[in-house]
């Protein structure tokens, strides 16, 4: 409903309107890499179909408008993005690996850790998005860092970045949590002019420098502890 009513306010104010998606769309990929014009593989009645189906219907909702009402729009499909200022405990892997690092405890990874996922540092994300509001093309693109990282060589980032002799603690998979997660960056590359530039392991210290300091305060932090 949001995405409606924002699409309305769009139309009668000309205004052009960017919808910020997500990989999710794809669900459990059967191709991999993903490409655009990959439909996915979602579950509709899963734990997770709220957020998949949810935002596969605001990308119908934008284009409809677009196509019917002359609407401008934009789509991006947004992967797993981290960095500075990101909620402590938002649940996302990358905030619950630094957090739990730092607090001295386990680093918690669900199922057997063989499962992938691809990290972007935010600012290139927020350069992908300019970059495609600026541009005349509607999309969608695939917004993400192609570098691909199972759950247990991202905790190995973590522990290196943060305490080499941090545990890794396996808990039971949730339901329905694909298996495969990486862009294919191709057509960013060629109508955006756009690729990431920072790695996993030139970001993750800079995030990993804010949580310490708001997690601990600065005092702590000047200290060195």
């Amino acid at each position: 409903m949001g995405t409606l009513n924002m699409l309305g306010l769009a139309k009668r104010v000309g205004a052009r309107f960017l919808i910020t998606s997500t990989s999710e769309v794809y669900g459990d990929p059967l191709q991999h890499p993903q490409v655009e014009t990959y439909w996915g593989n979602v579950n509709p009645i899963g734990v997770r179909s709220c957020y998949d189906e949810g935002k596969r219907t605001a990308e119908t909702l934008a284009m409809d408008y677009h196509r019917g009402l002359n609407v401008e729009v934009r789509i991006a499909r947004i992967f797993n993005t981290y960095g500075p200022r990101m909620c402590i405990d938002d649940g996302r892997v990358v905030s619950n690996f630094v957090a739990q690092a730092l607090r001295k405890q386990p680093l918690t990874v669900y199922g057997d850790g063989k499962q992938t996922r691809s990290f972007q540092y935010v600012s290139d994300l927020v350069e992908g998005l300019m970059r495609l509001m600026e541009g005349n093309h509607v999309g969608p693109f695939n917004l993400g860092n192609p570098g691909e990282f199972t759950m247990l060589e991202l905790a190995k980032v973590v522990q290196e970045t943060i305490d080499p002799n941090a545990k890794i603690e396996f808990k039971p998979n949730t339901e329905d949590d694909p298996h495969k997660r990486k862009p294919d960056i191709s057509k960013a590359k060629q109508l955006l002019g756009w690729e990431p530039t920072v790695s996993l392991r030139q970001g993750l210290p800079r995030m990993v420098d804010d949580f310490r300091r708001r997690i601990f305060g600065d005092d702590k932090l000047d200290s060195g502890l």
